[in-house]
């Protein structure tokens, strides 16, 4: 594939739908009919072999070539679309009839350059991604015929970039990294795994023949709900919540179960963080809420499933929560009321006792979490003290705090 390509390396929506319509115009066949035709048959060409290799289940001798054609058809179905699309923007900005915004495609084409000798591995993913992305909303722009038959190819590929992507990412979180970097990888597993619900996910939803996806039509419905409007901290922190919970049933190989823990670990400190420094109280009592959901869905979702722990210690701890939370699960019908809040006591003392252990100050969250066991009946507040039946707990308020002289 030739050398002078584009690709997106931002995730600007308003860019890529105003790319699209140019793509739209260069693909006429009446203005530029050559692009249109060389793409048309090496797309005609690549749903052919797809199907074909598809189709071929019992002759491992001859799925094996027909897997061959399929990529070298693949293969020259890109270079198709990068080699046109570039040449008819690049002779537009060479001749000076360039739009400004073909001006800026262009110029990304440099930032291409240097994401490709820093990190080859996302830049060829990526690139792919775009460019299928591209011709796909090209052909539900024009209402093409071929449409239903992409959609099984495109359907396929668009996935296996989307995992190649979030493993690379998950490769990285290996590494010695620093605090800003390791922010820095989160963000982009999210915001990848974000970009697959909303642009991939309703396409294989579609073509759910055999009802894949029926345990998680609640959670996409959920998910749904934040694609509008504008998100405080909070409901980013929800969202992430949700996109993970999805994402323990599509990319248990590719997201693999030590990464997706530490998401949950960061986000959930990202929700103690917000607990302790929102002064409205509607908005702590909304964000604890929120964080006893979280707590749930770590514990059940995440560590309920976790097979090796680095610690035998802290897989004894968790049969012990595990045992407890099922005990509860039966007086769930019995008492609802009663069942939440004995559920909420389990999930703030387990968290309590995690944070108590940690080597960080968590002293203000800890201090929040007292005062809820106080407010719940499950500790005794006593004059500067509060007592549970593990352990007694001093309080020394910061005005009593004097040096003695």
């Amino acid at each position: 594939m030739e050398q002078r390509s584009l690709r997106v390396v931002s995730t600007n929506k308003n860019f890529f739908t105003k790319l699209t319509n140019t793509i739209s115009r260069l693909l006429i066949p009446t203005k530029l009919g050559i692009n249109g035709i060389m793409i048309s048959i090496k797309r005609s060409s690549l749903v052919k072999a797809f199907e074909a290799y598809k189709n071929e289940n019992k002759d491992e001798a001859k799925k094996e070539n027909l897997s061959k054609k399929y990529e070298d058809a693949y293969t020259l179905y890109l270079e198709a679309i990068d080699k046109y699309i570039m040449d008819s923007i690049y002779k537009k900005v060479k001749n000076g009839t360039a739009t400004e915004f073909e001006k800026d495609a262009l110029s990304n084409y440099y930032e291409v350059i240097h994401l490709k000798q820093t990190e080859y591995l996302e830049y060829k993913y990526k690139k792919q991604q775009y460019l299928l992305q591209l011709d796909y909303q090209t052909l539900k722009s024009e209402e093409n015929k071929i449409i239903p038959k992409y959609e099984r190819f495109y359907s396929v590929k668009i996935e296996q970039l989307y995992k190649g992507v979030l493993k690379h990412y998950s490769i990285q979180l290996a590494d010695n990294l620093t605090y800003q970097d390791k922010n820095i990888i989160y963000d982009k597993i999210f915001t990848l795994l974000e970009d697959y619900i909303t642009e991939v996910l309703p396409l294989k939803l579609k073509l759910d023949d055999s009802n894949m996806y029926k345990n998680i039509i609640s959670q996409y419905e959920k998910f749904d709900r934040f694609t509008v409007g504008k998100l405080d901290v909070k409901d980013t922190i929800e969202k992430r919540m949700i996109l993970l919970g999805i994402s323990r049933q599509l990319f248990t190989h590719s997201l693999p179960l030590v990464v997706a823990e530490q998401c949950y670990v960061k986000i959930l400190k990202d929700l103690r963080q917000i607990i302790i420094s929102t002064k409205i109280a509607s908005k702590k009592e909304a964000a604890y809420k929120l964080l006893i959901e979280l707590i749930e869905d770590y514990n059940i979702r995440l560590l309920s499933t976790k097979i090796y722990w680095d610690k035998p210690s802290d897989r004894e701890e968790y049969k012990l929560f595990w045992n407890e939370y099922k005990k509860l699960q039966k007086s769930k019908e019995e008492d609802l009321e009663k069942y939440e809040k004995q559920k909420e006591v389990l999930f703030i003392k387990a968290d309590l006792k995690k944070l108590q252990a940690a080597r960080r100050d968590y002293s203000k969250i800890v201090d929040f979490y007292k005062a809820k066991l106080v407010e719940l009946g499950a500790m005794r507040e006593i004059k500067n003290k509060c007592k549970t039946s593990e352990k007694i707990y001093s309080r020394i308020k910061r005005q009593e705090k004097k040096e003695i002289g």
